[in-house]
């Protein structure tokens, strides 16, 4: 008979497992949060309610488009070539074409901007929608660099934060089914990191290892705490936004060439 595991509940209505055809039968507890049997545990019990979950993410990323819409409709009255350039920038040239727009209104219509702004990138943080770098970059060109840094900041931690929200509300089953082994790698690294999370969430922000996007959604689903997560990509975001202010600042004094380093950031940029 092939070896395997028979799910039972105990009388207290912790799930555990038997093993069949090993001639060992026996019970144990329930798996350690975060562990590789929690997961794969959690896999299989809901793994059926995938189906669900993707038509309320859904619901919710058309919500969401639908206010987007409505910020869209409240900004200034714009020329057809402006209007062309109202878009999520996909590359360097779109985001100087829209810094040009924002910036002629920025003076006059100050707030609009700034909600536009501030709006925009946190839906596609949310949603995890490549563009934010873009946008990260745009807030320099806008703004004087200390508030620069805090709207940065401010906005990749309560985008990421959204999404770790979503995440653990819905999609935690869409995680258990498609993504098990990879969740399961990064549960191990979690876990020898728990003394010291804030800093390795930190790392991890500052570095290409993982994608953010899966740092986003895998995390309520290892047990890694909200505020240790807005925390550490709040501080993360800060260090790396620094480090660019700083090296480019050294580019210009030095006479070098600092768009090799935005297309380094553009390579490795995983948002």
């Amino acid at each position: 008979m092939a070896k395997g595991r028979v799910a039972e509940r105990s009388q207290t209505g912790a799930l555990q497992t038997t093993p069949v055809g090993d001639g060992n039968a026996g019970t144990r507890g329930p798996a350690a949060p975060g562990s590789r049997d929690h997961v794969k545990e959690k896999a299989w019990a809901e793994a059926g309610s995938a189906r669900m979950s993707l038509l309320i993410l859904v619901s919710i990323f058309l919500s969401a488009a639908f206010v987007m819409f409505l910020v869209y409709k409240n900004f200034p009255q714009l020329s057809e070539e402006e209007r062309v350039n109202m878009k999520v920038p996909r590359d360097m040239d779109d985001a100087k074409a829209l810094g040009k727009v924002l910036s002629k209104y920025k003076d006059t219509f100050y707030v609009q901007v700034l909600v536009a702004y501030f709006a925009t990138y946190i839906f596609l943080q949310t949603f995890a929608i490549p563009g934010s770098i873009f946008l990260s970059i745009l807030s320099g060109f806008l703004y004087p660099f200390p508030l620069a840094l805090f709207l940065v900041c401010l906005c990749s931690g309560l985008g990421a934060s959204f999404c770790y929200m979503l995440s653990y509300l819905v999609g935690r089953p869409v995680v258990y089914k498609y993504l098990t082994e990879k969740a399961i790698k990064w549960s191990q690294q979690v876990e020898r990191h728990r003394e010291h999370l804030i800093n390795y969430i930190i790392f991890l922000r500052i570095t290409p290892f993982l994608p953010n996007w899966f740092i986003n959604i895998t995390s309520p689903v290892i047990n890694v705490p909200l505020k240790v997560f807005f925390i550490g990509t709040f501080l993360g975001k800060a260090f790396s936004s620094c480090c660019i202010r700083s090296h480019s600042f050294l580019c210009v004094v030095l006479g070098f060439e600092p768009r090799a380093l935005f297309y380094y950031l553009l390579v490795h940029s995983t948002k």
